[in-house]
């Protein structure tokens, strides 16, 4: 059942997505009223964090077994001795997945209250503790060590510093004040830390802050599938095209046991340093990153020897993951997205540029991967029809492993091409409630169905190049 309102957003936005869940295709196969249902449940879904927290073990540096075990040590530690399980994935050997406990209902409201923005309450609901920047008010008599309730402003209609807000504000639980009012609100810039520790949050998630961060990385699971479904060996030369923050570049490397070549590019410096930090960190050296647009990642011509550095000249890669640029929509959970339609539907055109390079830059025989966070037709299904109509080089391929369901009806690919593509929609399952005690008796195999189905919205699709273009 939803504790949360469904994903709040702009009228004309949720007429476009509507449009693309209930296109001609998808109401003649299911019937009107199943799809309107299975599309209110979506947007019901998005306002909801995942089942489970997914992380992924750097296997250069651990074993799996050894990692959860120390994972289980530090659950002990945070969770005052509950026994919350550790699962490691059977199809992905290197995740491991840790349930989400809650909605749970029965904790009490305080008199003291401090309002929280939406990005901020989003992160709340998956583990972590308010930061100060995240607080936009709070009671005019809070004190330092006060248990406080706190609150999602969802609408941003909340204004900084305010004593008291009675507009739209959803509950994520209760915690003690790192600071009184006067000290949050003081103006002082240096401020960054936590302002208030989470203890009784409705959705009880660990916090990865700074735990075991050369063993660990905290990953979504379709996220943590890109790179197996890639499928990258020792020796090869791997291109990610959109790299930050470095998560699947990360991946690819330790796939390959850090043997062979792993380019990662972003045009956001701060962003190609933090691939760096990340690389340094997982004790990766396959890796080199560049702040470098990938629409121009190509080299027309032999003008000069860029040494390795790019662009790079045509069929110049062994595989290229295109983890695109998009809408974001499949995030979870998001309360509230203020996005115009144009907004929404800008990434289709930016998305086509970095493919076309991407098919110049692959190898013939060579794997492509696109993958988006976003449920819109446009940037998924809409992309693949699009790139087998303009590509005749191109091949789709069928992914293992296969874990996401089917892809959706609507952009006119055959269904044996939506059986190839792997589509992420957590609206195939109700929303769970999970209690700790309930844990005990639920079977494995149930816990892993369930973190398959209910995560993020996310899409894959490969490709292979038959031939030059």
């Amino acid at each position: 059942m939803p504790v949360f309102p469904k994903i709040s957003l702009r009228p004309e936005v949720e007429n476009y997505l509507k449009e693309g869940f209930m296109n001609k295709e998808v109401i003649t196969s299911l019937g009107k009223q199943e799809a309107e249902r299975k599309f209110q449940t979506l947007l019901h879904h998005l306002s909801h964090p995942p089942s489970f927290t997914t992380v992924r073990v750097n296997t250069r540096l651990a074993s799996v077994e050894h990692v959860k075990n120390l994972l289980l040590d530090e659950l002990q530690k945070q969770s005052n001795g509950l026994s919350v399980p550790v699962l490691q994935h059977p199809d992905l050997q290197d995740v491991l997945l840790i349930p989400v406990i809650g909605p749970r209902k029965n904790i009490k409201k305080q008199q003291c209250e401090a309002i929280v923005g939406a990005q901020c309450g989003n992160a709340v609901l998956r583990g972590a503790h308010v930061y100060v920047p995240g607080i936009v008010s709070a009671s005019k008599f809070m004190k330092a060590g006060d248990v406080i309730s706190v609150y999602s402003d969802i609408k941003g209609k909340c204004k900084k510093g305010a004593k008291e807000f009675d507009g739209t504000k959803v509950f994520l639980g209760n915690g003690i004040s790192e600071l009184s009012r006067k000290e949050l609100f003081s103006g002082l810039p240096e401020l960054k830390g936590i302002g208030i520790r989470m203890t009784e949050p409705v959705y009880l998630s660990p916090s990865f802050d700074n735990v075991l961060p050369s063993y660990l990385f905290l990953q979504n699971l379709p996220s943590a599938v890109v790179a197996h479904v890639l499928n990258p060996q020792p020796g090869e030369k791997i291109l990610d095209l959109c790299a930050a923050p470095g998560g699947k570049t990360t991946h690819i490397a330790a796939l390959m046991h850090d043997q062979g070549e792993v380019i990662a590019l972003d045009k956001i410096s701060s962003k190609v340093e933090k691939i760096k930090q990340n690389a340094l960190l997982l004790g990766l050296n396959s890796i080199r990153a560049f702040c470098f647009d990938g629409t121009k990642a190509l080299q027309i011509e032999m003008f000069e020897d860029t040494e390795g550095n790019p662009p790079f000249l045509p069929e110049s890669f062994d595989r290229i993951l295109l983890d695109a640029p998009c809408s974001g929509m499949g995030q979870r959970p998001n309360m509230a997205c203020t996005w115009t339609l144009k907004e929404v539907t800008s990434y289709q055109p930016l998305q086509r540029k970095l493919f076309s390079v991407a098919v110049q830059l692959l190898k013939p025989g060579g794997v492509l991967v696109y993958s988006t966070c976003t449920i819109t037709l446009a940037e998924n299904e809409e992309q693949v029809a699009w790139a087998l109509r303009t590509f005749p080089c191109l091949q789709l391929q069928p992914q293992e492993p296969q874990i996401g369901g089917e892809g959706m009806m609507g952009a006119g690919l055959s269904f044996e091409q939506l059986k190839q593509l792997q589509r992420f929609d957590p609206s195939v399952v109700p929303l769970p409630d999970t209690d700790i005690n309930s844990l005990g008796d639920t079977r494995t195999e149930d816990m892993i169905w369930l973190a398959n189905k209910d995560c993020i919205g996310f899409f894959i699709a490969k490709f292979v190049k038959c031939k030059s273009t």
